[in-house]
């Protein structure tokens, strides 16, 4: 307990022990007058009455004071001290029964306060007590009804032992008491300190669990949720009184491929659609939790919205393939491009001679275009893998997109195309004009060999990304084919395609040119419902 209960305690204490000597009083001078015979029988009343208030007007100061008065706990020793004082005074003082009550003031001055004011408590019943005793020896204290007599027929050697036995008791009060109370105060103080400790830590795990930057969940082993922390609730979309007690299953319905205990799953992946329609891929790690005595009672699920570092990693890892692709491919093309020199330049000097017939001049033809198809492919191939140096500038997409489809309008693979262009005047990239070029002739050229009847549409739209409006957003949208999932994972490959007498080149330099640009480009498409390419670029000021 603290200071100010144990004030409070001992107040109650005193109140009893005076109400019950007042009682035992009452009722003795009423049915047994001769057991009072001795005392001096003044009216303790008032004594009483100031006793009783001044206690009253100690417990209303308690309420009113914040730290502990150390003050009004000395004054209750004082108190205590005259009050026993003045009843061995008034009830035949060395024959008095109450020098008793001094241990009471003595034990309280060791609760309130110290063993060291105990010490001094118990020195000063010793000095009143034996004033008393050597005051009424030599008559001094007749005027308070105590004669010399009485205490000369006790003889020297009975009021020696008597007060030596109570000034021995008074010390061993306050060393006892005094020991006590310091191993209790250091108890108390201990376990206080365990307890602010256990508090704070409590309240330390609740605000990182409420606020860190991971979906917490606890479940039991039953499978339902108890925690649901506020990131989690973002995440999802459900809040915690709403997810609470619900099946795990429910809230994130992907965990019901998993078994019930959860604690033997490690970790993994799920998709997670919230109820803003997004598809969401969370990664989770689970751990199991235990009560005060070992046993597990159920499971802490940790998960994160991994879709963008997914999405990283899968262009880190396509980078670094295309990179080393590109590297030993560049080789190859260019170890091939010399005998496909000298086997071209053979066939045209063949060509020449006077004596090759008609059939093998239509042969001789034939080798010499397929060398020169093969020679073009082999330098867009070296173009894409390795670029030509990058000089940017400040590039409008509005004139040069309006440009790109002004040109491709006589294209006859653009004959039946629409194509719908939204770009706002003023909207600047940082880039090289020629290279950027060459993008959107690519991307517009695929979208058109994608329709599937050779008609369709194809939507160009630009905007600035908020908030910052560092990077213009391109899309480059058309109602194609479209491809599979496992299509659009190779779709940036070199010599990957989806097309017949396609060369698999022109989107994987479309990558390549995008990236060079500091940039980066994403496609979402799905088999008969066309693709979306969709373009980041630094902007730039006009």
């Amino acid at each position: 307990m603290g200071e100010r209960r144990r004030l409070v305690w001992y107040l109650a204490v005193r109140v009893v022990v005076v109400s019950l000597f007042l009682v035992s009083t009452s009722l003795l001078s009423g049915s047994r007058p001769d057991l009072l015979e001795g005392w001096v029988l003044y009216d303790l009343t008032p004594l009483f009455v100031a006793t009783y208030l001044f206690s009253l007007v100690s417990l209303v100061a308690l309420r009113f004071v914040r730290h502990f008065p150390v003050s009004l706990a000395y004054g209750q020793i004082v108190w205590d001290l005259l009050l026993v004082t003045l009843l061995v005074l008034l009830t035949g003082g060395i024959s008095s029964p109450f020098p008793f009550l001094y241990l009471i003031a003595i034990a309280g001055a060791s609760i309130l306060l110290s063993r060291r004011e105990a010490l001094y408590t118990a020195s000063l019943c010793s000095i009143l007590y034996g004033a008393i005793i050597d005051l009424q020896y030599y008559g001094r204290l007749t005027p308070f009804g105590l004669s010399q007599e009485s205490s000369r027929q006790q003889g020297t050697g009975y009021l020696l032992y008597s007060t030596f036995l109570n000034i021995v008791g008074f010390y061993l009060i306050a060393f006892l008491t005094g020991y006590l109370t310091e191993r209790a105060r250091r108890s108390e103080q201990a376990l206080q300190q365990k307890i602010i400790d256990f508090d704070e830590l409590e309240r330390l795990n609740s605000s990182i669990v409420a606020n860190i930057n991971s979906g917490v969940l606890t479940v039991t082993c039953g499978g339902r949720v108890r925690v649901f922390n506020r990131y989690a609730e973002f995440l999802t979309g459900i809040s915690q009184g709403d997810a609470y007690d619900l099946p795990l299953s429910e809230v994130i319905p992907a965990f019901a491929a998993y078994p019930a205990e959860l604690g033997s799953v490690e970790g993994g992946d799920i998709r997670f659609l919230d109820n803003r329609g997004a598809e969401r891929l969370l990664g989770f790690k689970t751990a199991p939790f235990h009560d005060s005595t070992g046993a597990v009672i159920g499971t802490i699920i940790s998960f994160q919205d991994v879709t963008q570092l997914r999405q990283m990693q899968d262009e880190l890892k396509r980078s670094d393939r295309l990179a080393a692709l590109g590297e030993l491919s560049a080789r190859i093309a260019h170890e091939i491009r010399n005998p496909l020199a000298s086997i071209s330049g053979s066939v045209e000097m063949i060509a020449q001679g006077s004596h090759i017939d008609s059939d093998d001049q239509t042969l001789l033809r034939i080798v010499t275009r397929e060398t020169e198809r093969l020679n073009r492919l082999i330098g867009d191939f070296l173009q894409y893998a390795r670029p030509p140096h990058i000089e940017k500038g400040v590039v409008e997409l509005g004139p040069l997109l309006r440009d790109q489809v002004e040109l491709l309008a006589a294209d006859q693979r653009f004959a039946a195309v629409a194509v719908h262009l939204h770009c706002p005047d003023g909207l600047a990239v940082t880039a090289d004009g020629g290279q950027i070029r060459q993008l959107f002739w690519n991307l517009l050229v695929n979208g058109a060999e994608a329709m599937p009847l050779g008609s369709g549409e194809i939507a160009i739209s630009c905007e600035r990304v908020e908030p910052k409006e560092e990077w213009v957003r391109i899309t480059v949208a058309d109602n194609g084919c479209g491809m599979t999932e496992a299509q659009a994972a190779h779709l940036f490959e070199p010599f990957f395609t989806t097309k017949s007498g396609g060369s698999g080149l022109g989107l994987a330099t479309v990558y390549r040119i995008v990236e060079s640009h500091g940039g980066t480009i994403h496609v979402d498409s799905a088999p008969a419902q066309g693709a979306r390419f969709t373009i980041l670029l630094p902007a730039a000021v006009v």
